[in-house]
């Protein structure tokens, strides 16, 4: 933490929260706003499927790429550079997206948006715990949380309203708009939080040596798959929503809201307990707590899929329970990721979005084409996925539950 925390930022603790979040939030509203106007663009451009296909994974192998690198500069050079860099990038990324006038033109500037988007997300965390003592940490990030979960479901909202209204350019002159005001604002009160005495040396060397301090470490790993991949349980079920919605279901397009609003409703829930818990409960059973709910709600989705045809009055509900038990564990294993090693938060924060956003991309690239023609396969990918989270969750305490007590205790 920070040692001068207290006098870098005197605003109220909840507006830093939300500034934080709209970093975080860039991400995913760059994936999910532009997904209603799929056809529409292929269309425009003279794309086929797989071209528009590769729109997406473009993007997604850029986050992928550069998570790897925007915690390690953050450590070198500040939060406050990393952070206004990637946002004026992404800004003209996204400019770039809307002036495409071929499907080329339009994958790379996907994939420069990529590349650069990340820098919220990763900064942001790191941010968090430069600012707050653990409990307070954790408040903070389930604040975050809750600000962060609206993203997934309403950017598709905002993006097929724009798209019926105006064209699929005004969805990216929306995104470049959302760019230049996150600048401004980050320009004006973002604090440098990085104090002078944890930078870290930024040479091939040291930046090595951090990769293999983390990716060689078991506990890093676990807890960063503990944290990342259970989220793609609700994410497959939004990348997969006009088939699960209006095939399955049968809801016309103006009704495909009620899912979102019930899924926004389960995460802002969960943050909001999780940050009522903080220092209230030990993290562990909080953890705990979310996963059981998780499980329970992906065994009940399983099996009601099998015994009833799918029907709009019961089969979105176990998904926003689902979406209300990750929100609830979701902040205390992020804290625990970034505490392992506290003199590289930022190069951890990187590596835990990198295999968030690699299990985002399989999920999109292959998992979701996969599953999405059924309901059973659709519960059972969920299911899936917040299986490999249980699964690492369970390995760490068995086999190191001295240190995940060590870790936890700190909060």
């Amino acid at each position: 933490m920070n040692p001068d925390a207290h006098k870098i930022w005197l605003a109220p603790r909840w507006a830093l929260a939300v500034l934080l979040a709209a970093l975080g939030m860039l991400g995913p509203f760059s994936i999910d706003t532009y997904l209603p106007a799929f056809a529409g663009i292929a269309q425009s451009l003279d794309a086929t499927p797989v071209q528009m296909q590769q729109t997406l994974s473009a993007y997604l192998f850029g986050f992928a790429f550069m998570n790897l690198f925007h915690g390690a500069l953050a450590d070198s050079f500040g939060r406050r550079p990393v952070v206004l860099t990637g946002v004026a990038v992404f800004t003209l990324a996204s400019a770039g997206c809307a002036l495409a006038g071929s499907i080329g033109a339009l994958v790379f500037f996907r994939a420069l948006q990529g590349l650069s988007a990340g820098a919220g997300i990763v900064v942001s965390r790191a941010v968090i715990r430069d600012m707050f003592p653990p409990a307070e940490a954790q408040r903070v990030m389930a604040q975050v949380t809750i600000y962060f979960g609206i993203a997934p479901a309403v950017a598709p909202i905002i993006g097929g309203f724009l798209f019926v209204h105006a064209d699929w350019h005004s969805i990216f002159w929306f995104l470049t708009g959302v760019g230049v005001l996150l600048w401004l604002a980050n320009f004006r009160v973002l604090p440098e939080t990085l104090h002078s005495t944890h930078r870290q040396p930024f040479n091939a060397r040291n930046l090595l040596r951090g990769y293999w301090q983390l990716g060689a470490n078991p506990r890093f790993l676990l807890l960063a798959l503990a944290s990342g991949v259970p989220f793609n349980g609700l994410f497959l079920y939004v990348l997969s929503a006009p088939a699960f919605l209006g095939e399955h279901l049968r809801l016309a397009p103006t009704s495909f809201f009620w899912f979102f609003v019930l899924n926004i409703g389960g995460i802002m829930a969960g943050a909001w307990l999780s940050g009522r818990l903080a220092g209230k409960i030990e993290p562990r059973r909080q953890i705990r707590h979310g996963f059981v709910i998780m499980a329970a709600m992906s065994v009940v989705n399983v099996a009601a899929n099998l015994a009833f045809p799918a029907h709009v009055s019961w089969a979105l509900l176990p998904i926003a329970v689902f979406s209300f038990g990750w929100a609830l564990m979701v902040p205390v294993v992020t804290l625990m990721v970034l505490d392992l090693f506290p003199e590289r938060r930022g190069l951890a924060s990187s590596l835990q979005a990198v295999i968030g956003s690699l299990a985002n991309g399989v999920v999109a690239g292959v998992v979701a084409p996969l599953v999405m023609h059924s309901t059973v396969a659709l519960a059972l990918g969920s299911m899936l996925m917040m299986t490999v989270g249980l699964v690492a969750w369970l390995v760490l305490n068995r086999r190191w539950p001295a240190a995940v007590a060590a870790v936890a205790a700190s909060h």
